[in-house]
């Protein structure tokens, strides 16, 4: 199912979209687990796709060790099939990591968690930014409203940048899209994300969701890959990746469309067991022939690629 299939209405439940991605008969095949080495046995998940410099691709991970939540991102680049560090890049204690070209330049983010302020021996996070040439001259500028994960990043056709929100809390539940607008990377505030207005009637009550990355499709619009996330009655968490097509000339989107789910891939470890079937969408291959490479994290353990119809085909 390509997601402009689907008009927007009343939030669909993911059960409901789950229903919908498997009548489909949705293209899903070739797994495929990436080959990470070089960590000292830690868990490598929550990729991006990758960067191309220089004539190489290479992989920014979620490094960290089973038992625990701290993180580095790594940059990884292939070696005779595996993927292993790549040599004089830095190391940056974050967790999640994204990246796109905005004037350019690479602008690479991930979610930098810390202590909370006022909860002992809890965790508070957000989004930081940083911006260079290529990976190894990466500087920050600039830190996302605190508890906000999943803000992105598009260079929109007339140069300004679109800046998709996730805000949770009295404003956006479990976790809902915004959109903003801002001039250049050096307009970008806490401010505006904070009063980007939501997307509204995306996600079902109790449910959430956020973008994942980004694309600028050839008629203005934006293809946004993602995830819609629901707890089952047991409590254990189901993330599906999905996409929809959002029009920043008015704000305007279509339903949005599952667009893989975890037993499409190949079986692996789970971080713990109310993890298994989660599906983080860490970035997507789009190919001319009409299919498309979906990078992801898988059950925060693991990370593989599946070969999907591209769901913005013919936009």
């Amino acid at each position: 199912m390509t997601v402009h299939e689907r008009k927007a209405g009343s939030a669909l439940s993911c059960s409901e979209l789950l229903e919908a991605y498997r009548a489909s008969g949705a293209r899903a095949d070739n797994p495929s687990r990436i080959a990470f080495e070089g960590v000292g046995g830690k868990d490598v998940y929550n990729i991006a796709a990758p960067i191309r410099e220089n004539g190489a691709d290479i992989i920014p991970g979620r490094v960290e060790s089973r038992d625990s939540e701290h993180s580095d991102v790594i940059f990884f680049t292939e070696q005779d099939g595996k993927w292993l560090p790549v040599e004089d890049a830095p190391v940056l204690a974050l967790q999640d990591p994204f990246h796109c070209r905005i004037g350019g330049e690479l602008v690479l983010g991930g979610v930098e968690i810390y202590p909370h302020p006022e909860r002992e021996d809890a965790l508070m996070w957000r989004t930081v930014f940083y911006r260079g040439s290529g990976i190894r001259d990466l500087k920050p500028f600039f830190k996302g409203p605190d508890g906000m994960k999943d803000i992105r990043l598009v260079e929109l056709p007339d140069g300004s940048v679109g800046v998709f929100t996730r805000p949770q809390g009295e404003k956006g539940g479990r976790g809902k899209i915004g959109f903003a607008r801002v001039a250049s990377l050096d307009a970008l505030t806490k401010k505006v994300i904070d009063d980007a207005p939501l997307l509204e009637g995306q996600f079902a009550e109790g449910e959430w969701g956020g973008a994942n990355e980004a694309h600028l499709l050839k008629d203005g619009r934006v293809g946004v890959l993602g995830h819609t996330a629901c707890f089952d009655e047991a409590g254990d968490r189901h993330y599906y990746p999905m996409a929809f097509v959002f029009d920043p000339r008015d704000a305007s989107f279509t339903g949005m469309a599952i667009i893989a789910e975890r037993s499409r891939f190949l079986p692996g470890p789970s971080k713990r067991p109310d993890l298994q079937d989660v599906v983080f969408s860490g970035g997507l291959v789009r190919r001319e022939d009409g299919s498309a490479l979906l990078y992801a994290g898988i059950s925060d353990a693991d990370a593989q690629t599946l070969v999907i119809a591209d769901p913005f085909v013919g936009l």
